[in-house]
């Protein structure tokens, strides 16, 4: 596989049928989103929730959720798409962030969840294993669109760009690390960590408190998670940027992320006095 990276030219279109294209970036996309729904469905049965709510919660995610990412993406880089107003409706040529579909996700689950009188953190719980197994999916679509890639290397598993695609202080290196593949397979990963929790919850966890905890400690697991492996790999990419502080934005929103994230977790333990008991 890594041979196959190091010397395949991926072309961003799958196919192509006069003015009809069909673009591996949205191919990806939507098959992550299917993926992820299918993973919610199934974890429903195995808490003997109603799988009709993944279906229905399904719309409003995928349409919130783009249209966060969206938004976030053209806020990082607006001073581009103040010149080229229309390219902000291009959505097969890349440009979606996850941070933004995280923040307006939640916000469509909390709404969600008041509104069918439904415990937001068990309903989360449930949707961010196939998050994550989406996001290391989707992630490929990148790699086709030959974007999020990072550092020159000569690593044998670094991939080529062409000439196109590279910053103009890049002309003269070839290979590129695939910070793409990186954060796929750290998603892929955090797949694997939340369902063997989501596993252990349903044949160990009895007590409905201790089970609304796990349930938030899984949604904290994955925000963590994630903002760290994303705040590491930043380090590596080169695409422009806002920076602050000497963080790039993105490290600046996961570190923003994993404090309150732990915050949030030491606040829970202490309010709860059962959970608190058990742990000490």
């Amino acid at each position: 596989m890594m041979n196959f990276l190091h010397t395949y030219q991926p072309n961003s279109i799958l196919i192509s049928l006069g003015p009809i294209q069909i673009h591996w970036y949205g191919l990806l996309i939507v098959s992550g989103a299917l993926l992820a729904i299918l993973v919610s469905v199934k974890l429903a049965d195995y808490y003997q929730i109603k799988k009709e709510i993944f279906i229905d919660l399904a719309f409003w995610l995928i349409i919130g959720s783009l249209v966060g990412a969206r938004l976030y993406h053209v806020l990082v880089e607006l001073p581009y798409y103040l010149q080229r107003p229309l390219a902000i409706f291009y959505l097969w040529q890349g440009g979606l962030a996850i941070y933004g579909a995280i923040f307006t996700g939640l916000v469509i689950l909390w709404w969600y969840t008041k509104k069918h009188l439904l415990n937001f953190w068990q309903l989360t719980a449930l949707i961010v294993p196939g998050l994550a197994l989406a996001q290391a999916i989707g992630r490929w679509g990148n790699y086709f669109n030959q974007e999020l890639f990072g550092q020159p290397t000569n690593l044998t598993w670094g991939i080529p760009i062409d000439l196109v695609n590279r910053p103009v202080e890049y002309f003269s290196s070839q290979y590129f690390h695939p910070v793409f593949l990186y954060e796929s397979l750290g998603d892929l990963l955090i797949f694997i960590i939340l369902i063997i929790a989501h596993l252990y919850i349903i044949k160990k966890t009895a007590s409905h408190d201790l089970k609304i905890f796990c349930y938030k400690l899984l949604v904290i697991c994955y925000l963590f998670l994630y903002s760290c492996l994303r705040f590491a790999l930043e380090y590596l990419r080169i695409d422009p940027t806002p920076v602050f502080f000497n963080l790039r934005f993105a490290q600046l929103v996961s570190l923003i992320v994993i404090i309150s994230s732990l915050v949030y977790l030491i606040y829970s333990v202490l309010k709860n006095k059962k959970i608190h008991a058990i742990i000490t």
